[in-house]
């Protein structure tokens, strides 16, 4: 799961389920760039490179600590996302409409 967090109110700006590839990615960073986001915030994945122009794209250490929180946050509401559990989704698109209903509901 991708997602982007809006850094002054924390909501969910958009998020995008699948493998951390460029496409899955793009689709949370493309949101972003028609919002004329002033500075993104990632975490040290190569592909981020490639698609966040270099100066808004900013690598630091405390520049996602509100997004791993969020992230053990999800985790501990939604036992579907935690680690090592029985309950799971069979499929994706019901996991996408569990998060809709959570980050916009």
């Amino acid at each position: 799961m991708v997602y982007a967090l809006e850094r002054k109110s924390k909501k969910v700006v958009s998020f995008n389920i699948g493998k951390r590839t460029n496409k899955t990615i793009s689709k949370v960073i493309d949101v972003l760039k028609l919002s004329s986001a002033k500075k993104i915030f990632t975490d040290r994945l190569q592909n981020y490179r490639s698609l966040i122009e270099s100066k808004i794209h900013s690598v630091k250490r405390y520049g996602t600590n509100y997004i791993e929180r969020k992230n053990l946050t999800l985790r501990t509401h939604l036992k579907r996302l935690n680690r090592k559990t029985i309950c799971f989704d069979r499929s994706l698109s019901v996991t996408a409409a569990v998060l809709k209903i959570y980050f916009l509901g």
